[in-house]
């Protein structure tokens, strides 16, 4: 675990240059507005280590799968979110002598990242090799309020140096992946142009045919004056600059302003791409950095009224939150059906960018409740966009009649991970996708997405689970086999209880919902049953068969549900005794032993005693946490956050603290020695989770919401706001307990047990359970 981060409420700072930490702190300190992004990269050259990133949403390329054993089903590529253009590059030379902190003596090195406005600053005073030094100051931003937009502010003020001052602003589309199967680059050039101070790059995809253009415009300021230095333009292959020359004089100041646009065939057709990004451009310098970054941070602040986190007397743990809420409101912006979130984000490259069931499982209710219905709507909608692809998906594995089996991974509904025991076996994800549907209509009351989008999809999910089940004569049930659930630490085993009661939950809530669309939309169920040729009492017959016989391994002594067959005749050693030095075992032990071994990666039955967490009573959840989480290695990212909620849920404060502290600052702090990665964007989701419904306490139950607070003993107060069904409610803990709404609609919350009515914009006060309003 790292511990450089300075701990501040409202900023990630960094304090002294590590070029060991470089890769982290470009992760750390990435920004993004949604549509692009970007590592923490230097705008100036840096030869030192560095993984030098920029994203655009959407834009991707199917690299070929790399395996050793091709194997029937297998996905011909592994979709990438692209490392695209470079447009933050300055080249800076001090009399030829070039700036590069791999080869300077840097001190007073400052990188901060303000959290309420997304504005990256850093700052530094660099002794080049021939005694030349200067200080910098250099800001950047990409445009909320205008998704096109990028601008960088770079302040360079010379010490004791007097000669010429070289600067090349440049676009480089000659980029690669650094995690290309074949070392392969995946653009090619489309067209170029360059004047004495802007230039502009159109790229395009190889297969896919994504057009991307970038444009930039630098201008120069001496001593805050405007100046117009010899410039030249220049060209190169995949490269356009705009290079100039001017005298420098000890004492001096140089501010370069670099405005960017880009765009996409995405948003524009290509051969309006470059017209379209030129005049973007000169819109941005029209405005120029200091009223673009107002109305950036406007919009920033707009945000946080709804999506902030308030925690006193923790600064670590307020840090922790914030950065979360800060990188998942970065990353999506919801304004995109098509679009997603990444594993990653635009942090990294891992994971390709692309989606998994984390989005589902862990950052749709993050999106419920701070923004806009329709940001969480169209994470739904993505999915229903992808049905007929997941019918295809399930169909190369054998599947008929309209099963649909959701990709592991995608970006345009296909099926492109390459592992087999998660290709094929991690069919848990399907029940993700099912409960998400039932888990965003139960918060927000919006019945009539299930009318068509959601009966849909959970038609086609309930016929595959049909499918995938096998009657035993042996057990005399229903069984499941060759899955792994989501402790990917077993593979390839059988009647994993999480994925078998994810099954059987979809097939009983696809029943209702089809109960449902026949009562209220009759009409539209009859257009449906023809449209998927269902029959409704044959396969109805089937799947309440299937839930009533399904097996489940128990163990009757310890009376719990065991996490697959013969789980107990593994070693059942606590993860507290393992030797510190083999930790994470992932990275130490071979794969073998991990498979043979008792040890947990994440929640796994524990996560259906979260989802289902109304179906069980306190001492049945006691049991199953006392039993799972001490073998538990927590070395997913999706792990500590399910296990403080649950924590807390049986009482265990103390334990519900330590997990929620780990996945708050899981990155800042490098906990699983991985950050140089990318950001576990899509955990964080889970953060604000563990945070509402551990210390908040947070649930809803038939449409109600529900409050069961708790303030941890270090922590003085904590306040959250979230939407619940047309209200917006801020939550407070302190001396007292304090519900405000900020709405003109009355609400009916559970908090403690007891029931009140929370009128409009009222407020309710609680201490010792007694009410005073």
């Amino acid at each position: 675990m790292k511990n450089y981060i300075t701990h501040s409420e409202w900023q990630v700072v960094e304090e002294g240059f590590v070029p060991n930490y470089n890769r982290i702190s470009e992760s750390l300190f990435s920004i993004a507005n949604g549509h692009t992004g970007q590592r923490a990269n230097f705008e100036e050259n840096y030869s030192g280590d560095s993984l030098q990133g920029n994203y655009m949403a959407g834009v991707y390329y199917p690299d070929k799968t790399r395996v050793g054993w091709w194997k029937n089903g297998y996905p011909e590529y592994f979709a990438k979110i692209l490392n695209a253009a470079n447009w933050i590059g300055l080249r800076i030379r001090l009399d030829g002598e070039e700036l590069d902190l791999a080869k300077a003596d840097v001190a007073d090195f400052v990188r901060v990242l303000d959290m309420r406005t997304a504005l990256l600053t850093r700052k530094f005073t660099a002794t080049m090799p021939s005694g030349k030094k200067i200080e910098v100051v250099a800001e950047r931003f990409l445009s909320i309020a205008d998704k096109e937009i990028g601008a960088i502010r770079y302040r360079l003020k010379s010490i004791n140096f007097t000669g010429a001052l070289g600067l090349c602003s440049y676009i480089d589309g000659d980029i690669r992946n650094e995690d290309s199967n074949y070392d392969e680059k995946f653009w090619t050039e489309t067209d170029k142009f360059t004047t004495e101070n802007q230039a502009f790059l159109c790229m395009e995809t190889k297969k896919t045919s994504f057009f991307v253009c970038h444009g930039v415009q630098t201008h120069l300021y001496v001593n805050g004056a405007m100046v117009n230095a010899a410039r030249h333009p220049y060209q190169d292959e995949k490269f356009v600059a705009n290079t100039f020359e001017l005298p420098l004089v000890a004492g001096d100041e140089i501010c370069i302003e670099k405005y960017m646009a880009v765009n996409s065939s995405l948003y524009q057709p290509q051969d309006e791409l470059m017209d379209h990004v030129k005049a973007k451009l000169a819109e941005a310098v029209a405005s120029g950095f200091d009223k673009l970054f107002e109305a950036h941070s406007q919009k920033w602040a707009k945000r946080w009224q709804t999506a902030d986190i308030m925690v006193q007397g923790d600064v670590a743990a307020q840090q922790g939150i914030r950065f979360n809420i800060f990188q998942l409101m970065q990353t999506y912006s919801g304004d995109d059906e098509r679009l997603n979130i990444g594993p990653k984000g635009f942090t990294g490259e891992k994971y390709g960018g692309v989606t998994y069931w984390d989005t589902e499982a862990y950052c749709l209710p993050f999106f419920m409740a701070t923004a806009p219905q329709l940001i969480a709507k169209n994470l739904l909608l993505y999915r229903h966009k992808h049905l007929l692809k997941a019918i295809e998906n399930a169909a190369k594995l054998g599947f008929t009649g309209g099963a649909a089996l959701y990709p592991m991974v995608t970006i345009n509904g296909e099926e492109c991970h390459n592992e087999w025991e998660i290709t094929f076996e991690e069919i848990h994800r399907n029940g993700a996708i099912a409960y998400a549907i039932y888990n965003y209509v139960n918060y927000t009351g919006d019945r009539d997405y299930l009318a068509p989008y959601g009966f849909e999809v959970l038609l086609g999910i309930s016929r595959f689970w049909a499918q995938r089940v096998n009657w035993s004569d042996d057990k005399n049930a229903y069984v499941m086999l060759g899955v792994t659930g989501p402790n990917e630490y077993e593979n390839n085993v059988n009647n994993n209880f999480h994925t078998n009661r994810m099954a059987v939950w979809t097939l009983k809530y696809t029943m209702e919902v089809i109960d449902f669309v026949k009562k209220e939309h009759p009409y539209l169920f009859s257009e449906l049953t023809r449209k998927w040729a269902f029959n409704e009492q044959g396969e109805t017959e089937q799947w309440r068969d299937i839930v009533e016989n399904m097996h489940f391994p128990y163990d009757s002594k310890r009376e719990i549900f065991l996490q697959q067959d013969g789980f107990l005749d593994k070693e059942i050693i606590p993860a507290a005794d393992l030797d510190p030095a083999e930790r994470p075992i992932h990275q130490n032990w071979s794969w073998d032993r991990i498979l043979r071994s008792c040890y947990i990666k994440q929640a796994d039955t524990l996560q259906s005693f979260y989802w289902f967490r109304h179906d069980f009573d306190q001492e049945t959840l006691r049991r199953h946490f006392d039993f799972y989480e001490p073998i538990t290695v927590h070395e997913s990212s999706l792990s500590s956050c399910i296990h403080a909620i649950l924590a807390a849920r049986i009482g265990r404060e103390e334990k519900a603290y330590e997990m929620y502290l780990r996945t708050a600052r899981l990155d800042l702090d490098d906990y699983n020695n991985d950050t140089e990665d990318g950001l576990h964007v899509t955990s964080m989701g889970g953060t604000w989770l563990a945070f509402v419904e551990t210390f908040g306490g947070l649930d809803v139950k038939d449409g109600q919401l529900l409050l069961n607070p708790f303030l941890p003993k270090s922590w003085e107060a904590f306040a959250f706001r979230i939407n619940f069904r047309g209200a917006h409610l801020e939550i407070r803990m302190g001396s007292e307990f304090k519900i405000t709404n900020h709405s003109e609609l009355a609400v009916d919350v559970v908090v403690w047990g007891e029931q009140h009515q929370l009128k409009e914009n009222g407020e309710l006060v609680l201490a010792k359970k007694s009410v005073v309003q």
